[in-house]
C-alpha cells in the first residue's frame, strides 16, 4: 500500500482542520460586570474596546454580586470582569491583610486565574452621612461612631456579609452592637435623603457622594484596603483572544478617580445609557446628548429580544412544571402520606428567596444563565399546578369513581377517562397561576444573566432611576396580564362557564 494519503483524503483533512480553525476565529469572549453603575460602565468599555478588534465578544451585565460573577469565571462561563484589588484579596482570596498584584496572581495561578491590567483608580469602601448631620454631632471620623449608638445605618446586602465589610468594621471600630438595615445600594441613597437612614456604604467613585451633599467619615484605623480597578480573568485568555488582550491593555492606568466618577455622574445623574458614555470616554466625547424620553426607553432597540427571552424563560419553567406538577400531583391525591411529604417540600421552596436559590444552583450546576434560571423557574412553579391537581381530584364525586370501577375501568382508565377530566378546571387554574407568578419571577433570572425585561429593572435599582425600571416592569406586568386573560377565554369557551376573577370553580359547576 502507498504510504501516500489519498488526494480526497488530504482534502477533507485541510477542510476540517480550516474549518475548526474558522470556528475557534469565531468564538466569542465573553464579559461580565456586577450590579452596580460603575461595574455596568467598566462591562461597557471593555465590550467596546474588544469589539474594536473585529474580535466576537458578549457582555453579560448585571450578573450580581462578587459571588456568582466568581463562579461564572471559574465555570468558564465568562472569560473576565473587572474587579477591585481588595475585593480578590479579602473576599475571594480570604486572606486577612492585603495582597501585592504578585501574591494574588501566585495564589490565582492554582485556580487558573489571573488579575492584571490595573486601570488607574481606587474605589475603596467609603461609609458617608449627610454633611450637616455630621456636622451637628461633630462626627469626621469612622471612630466617632462608637458614641452615637442611636444612628440607622443601611447598608448594602453584600456590604453585610463581606469579609472587608461590616463584620470586620464592627469589629474594629467597636460597632458590634449595632442592628444596620439591609438595603439595596442604589436605594440607600433616596432613603437618605428621606431621613430613614443616618449612614450607608459607598464606594470612593460614587457620584452621588456629592450631588447628596454626604461627607465621607475618615477611615481613621485603616481598616478598609485598597479596591484598585483592574481585570480578573480566566489565565488562558491572552492565549485564546491574543489580539483582545493587547488591546485591553491599552486600558492600564487610562482612569483617574475623577474620570471615573465623572462617568459615573453621566450614568447616573444625567441618565444617559451606560454604552453611550462608556463610548463617548473611548472616542474622547464630551457633547451632551439629550435624556432619551421613555417611550424611547420602552421601545428600545432590545425591546424583542428581551420579550423573547422572557416569554421563553416562561414557556418553558411553565411546560416543565406542568409535566413534572400534575404527577406529582395525582399522586399526592393517591398516596396521601407522600403526597403529605411532596406538598410540604414544595412549600418549603416558595419560602427560599429567589436570590440565593440561583446562587445554590450555579454552584450545583457551575454555569451561570438559562440552566438555573429555568430550573429555579419550575421548582417555583410546581406549587399551584400540585396543589390545584389534588384539590381537584379530591372534589371529584366518590359515586362516580366507585360505579367506573364497577363497570370494569381500571385505575388507569378511571383517573384518565373520569377524574382528570373533572379536576381540569381546577388543574388549569392551578396552571393559570403559575403563568402568571413565573413572569414576575423571571424578572430575577436578570441577576444571573439569563435576560428578559429583568435587564431593565437591574439597571434601573443600580441607577435609581425610575424611568429605566419602569421600561422592564410594565413589559413584564403587560406580559402577566396578556398570559392571564388568555387562560380566562380558555376556561370561558372551553369550559363553558361564567367569569370567575382570579380563580376556578368545582367541577360540578362547570357544566
Amino acid at each position: 500500500m502507498s504510504g501516500r494519503l489519498p488526494a480526497w483524503l488530504l482534502v477533507g483533512l485541510l477542510a476540517t482542520f480550516s474549518l475548526a480553525g474558522a470556528l475557534r476565529a469565531e468564538e466569542p469572549l465573553a464579559i461580565g460586570s456586577k450590579r452596580f453603575t460603575e461595574s455596568y460602565l467598566l462591562g461597557e468599555m471593555l465590550r467596546l474596546v474588544v469589539a474594536n478588534t473585529g474580535q466576537p465578544v458578549t457582555l453579560k451585565p448585571g450578573l450580581g454580586n462578587t459571588g456568582v460573577l466568581y463562579a461564572a469565571l471559574r465555570a468558564g462561563e465568562i472569560d473576565l470582569y473587572p474587579e477591585y484589588s481588595g475585593t480578590i484579596s479579602r473576599e475571594i482570596l480570604k486572606a486577612d491583610a492585603d495582597l501585592s498584584l504578585s501574591d494574588i496572581n501566585l495564589q490565582l495561578g492554582a485556580l487558573g486565574l489571573r488579575a492584571g491590567v490595573a486601570l488607574g483608580f481606587n474605589n475603596a469602601y467609603v461609609i458617608a452621612m449627610p454633611a450637616a448631620r455630621a456636622k451637628s454631632l461633630s462626627i469626621t471620623r469612622l471612630s466617632d461612631l462608637a458614641q452615637h449608638g442611636d444612628l440607622v445605618a443601611g447598608l448594602s446586602h453584600e456590604f453585610l456579609a463581606r469579609n472587608d465589610g461590616w463584620p470586620g468594621l464592627a469589629r474594629t471600630y467597636g460597632l458590634s452592637d449595632w442592628t444596620p438595615r439591609g438595603l439595596d445600594h442604589g436605594l440607600a441613597y433616596e432613603a437618605m435623603q428621606q431621613g430613614q437612614i443616618d449612614l450607608l456604604d459607598a464606594y470612593g467613585t460614587d457620584a452621588k457622594l456629592a450631588r447628596y451633599h454626604l461627607l465621607v467619615l475618615e477611615d481613621d484605623r485603616h481598616f478598609f484596603p485598597a479596591y484598585q480597578g483592574m481585570l480578573l480573568y480566566r489565565a488562558d485568555l491572552p492565549d485564546r483572544f491574543p489580539v483582545a488582550w493587547r488591546a485591553l491593555q491599552s486600558l492600564e492606568g487610562k482612569l483617574s478617580d475623577a474620570q471615573m466618577r465623572t462617568l459615573n455622574a453621566q450614568a447616573e445623574i444625567d441618565q444617559q445609557p451606560f454604552a453611550q458614555v462608556a463610548q463617548q470616554y473611548l472616542r474622547h466625547e464630551t457633547v451632551r446628548i439629550a435624556r432619551a424620553g421613555f417611550l424611547d426607553r420602552l421601545f428600545a432597540d432590545d425591546f424583542a429580544r428581551l420579550g423573547a427571552q422572557h416569554l421563553s424563560l416562561v414557556g418553558v419553567a411553565l411546560a416543565l412544571s406542568m409535566l413534572i406538577g400534575i404527577p406529582l400531583g395525582i399522586v399526592c391525591f393517591y398516596r396521601p402520606r407522600l403526597g403529605h411529604a411532596l406538598l410540604g417540600l414544595t412549600h418549603a421552596i416558595q419560602t427560599i428567596p429567589s436570590l440565593a436559590l440561583f446562587a445554590f444552583l450555579i454552584s450545583i450546576f457551575g454555569v451561570i444563565g438559562y440552566l438555573p434560571a429555568i430550573v429555579a423557574l419550575t421548582l417555583y412553579a410546581l406549587l399551584p399546578i400540585m396543589e390545584n391537581t389534588y384539590r381537584g381530584l379530591a372534589q371529584v364525586p366518590a359515586p362516580l369513581s366507585e360505579t367506573a370501577t364497577a363497570l370494569g375501568l381500571s385505575a388507569g382508565q378511571r383517573i384518565g377517562y373520569l377524574e382528570l377530566p373533572l379536576a381540569l378546571p381546577l388543574i388549569v387554574g392551578g396552571v393559570k397561576v403559575s403563568a402568571v407568578l413565573s413572569v414576575g419571577t423571571a424578572t430575577i433570572a436578570a441577576f444571573v444573566g439569563a435576560g428578559g425585561f429583568g435587564e431593565r429593572i437591574a439597571a434601573g435599582l443600580a441607577l435609581n432611576d425610575n424611568a429605566t425600571l419602569l421600561s422592564g416592569a410594565i413589559p413584564a406586568a403587560l406580559l402577566a396580564l396578556a398570559i392571564h386573560y388568555g387562560f380566562w377565554v380558555v376556561e370561558r369557551r372551553v369550559f363553558r362557564r361564567s367569569a370567575y376573577p382570579g380563580g376556578t370553580q368545582t367541577p360540578h359547576q362547570s357544566g
